[in-house]
């Protein structure tokens, strides 16, 4: 039966008509806004605050009794570490008269001096263990410069000091700022390269600049009523910066198109938002989906980065429909004289738009099977080093050889051992002689070095030891001994003495954190997964696109985690090798799997609207390739030199999360829409779109190209009724 195609106004192309009509209004509205929320959140200031609680472990029980109890270690450590060749007796008199000054600090509760039985063998190295009064996410940064300022003037004549400790790694890492200028200088670039003008190139970038600046002035406030980590800007400006670019791209990208069909500026936006505002919208419902996934883990440090980094992704959406129609009508004229002139020197030199996407489209089709099975054996090979990845937190020992906490972790590993970094706190609660038997135990446990004997809290009612491993504290060995003492050496002395033991500190804490994340992840997957394909379920009508979709998202996920393993954990390209960030699987998950939607969302809409045009399958992907391919490229390239401008950061978090997310959408764009989607197309043809009777009759019916396909008029058959219409969204 012939068909037409009847244009349906939605939600998306009434907001592009009602920004155009009120240009002025929508962009005074957003600079406004901007500038509220903005001015509002410096005169406020930030209230970020880490927690990295685990309740039901053992770390975090010991903690907890620390606190209660009044013991020393429930604070943060600053370790100021000494050395002299010629021996630090010599330097005793000075050591112990700064040491006296730093007692004297209103943040400090407690210092341990080197001539405490703190120097190394040979006595040119030592310590002083320095207790602040405040957990580590908590000590204010002018504290620790304090501190540092304090013990840094005896510096000088043989005797060097360091510095090490969570406070000092928290003081001295910069921001990410450069990393995000040059992220938006690359962005720039890329865009002028694909429209061939400054002004075109502007349009998507401004409109991005706009989404993020006004997100984080948002989150900037609500940290003074939700708990939100102070790691979470980087983040939001990374994620925000790629997603605000892109979709205002997906966008001007098809705004772009209905100019060169004849439209005019204002028609054109209408069009654009109507069609690719809608891929932009389920788009960014996916991205936003997989992060609230985020919250089933029950981790309070990522559910506020979760939240955050969706408020993001759902203000570049509202700029995408909003702002951007604005900006179009403002500049439409001059952009759609370059796009026609652009346009006839093509033609002219008889270019055609999309004719190479088209060739390599029916270069995949005429071997789909083998185009399929070489992309999926190149990205299985990448993803295998991912079975090996191994979850932790990196250490002082990650970080560059000029800076204090490095100089320091260095020294201790020197004068003291591999496993001085990563000392175990156990706390003991049931009397001086189970305390003093477990030292005993401790001594002769394989993979404990050294203890230090216990002593008792402020009310008598706990007593603390410390033990040193064997190994340093990113060592598989170190995280196997936590296990070894937990499950097979303290559970006979707690029997015996009827006593409680625990072990804490930071090394068991972070060991704690990866095994609550590597346990829950499976559960993480399954929502994300199952939500994002019940969504595409909805949207094309199709059983098979969305497990299509799952699959190969799951794929290129696996793919970006292998390159971090290999670059991060195995050190390749001299990068110090330790584990992998304990929260960055799922992080990296959520966002890739929501950033490959986007692209797969964009891409099969395209084969779908000329699959309902047409109703012949191999040139409905021919077609929707050609469409999208240039689109999907440039928007990638901006994406990847955005994140890839994160390795630069200072921070081995961000470079790992810049890393991870570059690899993935170039990997996605690249070999999975651009190989694998039109190869499997292919190979399903019509079954593509197959959906059981039963289930269509109850799914929704969502027009996501924003038009109607209906059938041609003719005359019913005689007693015909008319159909029962679907339910529409």
């Amino acid at each position: 039966m012939a068909t037409r195609s009847k244009t349906k106004a939605g939600l998306p192309g009434r907001l592009a008509s009602w920004a155009q009509r009120h240009r002025w209004s929508a962009l005074l509205l957003w600079v406004l806004t901007v500038a509220v929320v903005t001015v509002s959140s410096q005169a406020v200031g930030s209230a970020y605050q880490n927690d990295f609680s685990l309740p039901g472990t053992d770390s975090q029980a010991a903690l907890e009794l620390m606190e209660r109890h009044g013991a020393a270690q429930a604070g943060a450590g600053v370790q100021i570490v000494f050395q002299d060749g010629r021996g630090l007796e010599g330097d005793r008199p000075r050591v112990e008269q700064m040491l006296a000054t730093v007692r004297g600090l209103p943040f400090v509760t407690d210092v341990r001096g080197p001539y405490d039985g703190a120097l190394s063998e040979d006595g040119t190295i030592g310590y002083a263990s320095v207790t602040l009064d405040s957990k580590s996410e908590n000590v204010p940064a002018e504290d620790v410069k304090e501190l540092i300022d304090t013990a840094s003037a005896i510096a000088g004549d043989g005797l060097r000091v360091e510095f090490g400790g969570d406070p000092v790694q928290a003081v001295q890492e910069e921001s990410g700022g450069a990393a995000e200028g040059a992220g938006m200088l690359a962005a720039l670039v890329v865009l002028v390269l694909l429209f061939g003008s400054l002004l075109s190139a502007a349009v998507p970038l401004v409109t991005a600049i706009f989404a993020v600046g006004g997100a984080l002035g948002l989150i900037t406030l609500a940290s003074h009523a939700f708990t939100i980590a102070d790691f979470t800007p980087p983040i939001m400006m990374l994620v925000g910066l790629g997603v605000g670019v892109d979709y205002a791209l997906l966008i001007f990208y098809r705004y772009r198109h209905q100019l060169l069909e004849g439209d005019d500026p204002r028609t054109a936006a209408r069009t654009a938002l109507d069609a690719a505002g809608r891929t932009v919208f389920f788009a960014g419902c996916t991205v936003i989906i997989a992060l609230l996934g985020l919250v089933v883990l029950g981790l309070g440090s990522l559910q506020g980065v979760a939240l955050a980094v969706a408020l993001t992704v759902l203000v570049t959406m509202g700029a995408s429909l909003t702002l951007l129609p604005a900006l179009l009508s403002f500049f439409g004229g001059r952009i759609q004289r370059h796009v026609r002139r652009s346009a006839a020197k093509a033609e002219a030199k008889g270019r055609r738009e999309g004719r190479r996407w088209h060739a390599l489209a029916g270069a995949v089709q005429r071997r789909p099977l083998t185009a399929l099975l070489i992309s999926a054996i190149a990205l299985l090979a990448l993803s295998a080093p991912a079975l090996g990845l191994r979850l932790g937190f990196g250490d002082a020992g990650n970080n560059p050889p000029q800076t204090t906490t490095r100089q320091a972790y260095d020294l201790l590993a020197e004068g003291f051992g591999p496993g001085f970094n990563g000392p175990l706190v156990l706390v003991v609660q049931g009397g001086e002689d189970a305390a003093r038997h477990l030292r005993t135990v401790l001594e002769r446990t394989d993979g404990v070095a050294a203890t230090v004997p216990p002593w008792p809290t402020e009310d008598g009612k706990l007593h603390t030891l410390i033990a040193f491993p064997e190994t340093a504290p990113q060592d598989r060995a170190t995280a196997d001994l936590v296990h070894l003492l937990r499950d097979d050496v303290l559970p006979p002395l707690a029997e015996e003495h009827g006593a409680r033991y625990l072990v804490g500190g930071p090394t068991a804490a972070a060991q704690d954190f990866a095994d609550a994340v590597a346990s829950r992840m499976p559960l993480f997957v399954a929502v994300v997964v199952g939500l994002s394909s019940l969504l595409l379920l909805v949207v094309f009508r199709s059983l098979l696109i969305p497990v299509k979709a799952a699959v190969l998202n799951l794929l290129s996920v696996a793919a970006a985690l292998g390159t971090i393993v290999l670059v991060f954990q195995h050190g390749w390209f001299g990068v110090p090798e330790g584990p992998i960030e304990a929260y960055l699987p799922v992080m990296i998950f959520a966002i890739v799997f929501g950033l490959s939607m986007d692209y797969e969302v964009f891409l099969v809409s395209r084969i779908h609207e000329e699959w309902e045009r047409t109703r012949d399958h191999s040139e409905a992907v021919r077609a929707g390739l050609a469409a999208t391919g240039k689109v999907i490229t440039a928007a990638a390239a901006i994406m990847i030199v955005v994140f890839a401008a994160f390795v630069l950061s200072p921070t081995r978090m961000l470079q790992q999360f810049g890393l991870g997310l570059a690899s993935a959408v170039l990997l996605d764009a690249v070999v999975i829409r651009c190989l694998i989607v039109p190869a499997v197309m292919q190979l399903l043809g019509a079954r593509a779109w197959w959906l059981p009777a039963p289930l269509a009759g109850l799914l929704p019916k969502v027009e996501l190209e924003g038009r109607e396909t209906v059938p041609s008029p003719r005359a019913p058959a005689a007693g015909a009724r008319d159909p029962e219409p679907e339910p529409r969204v």
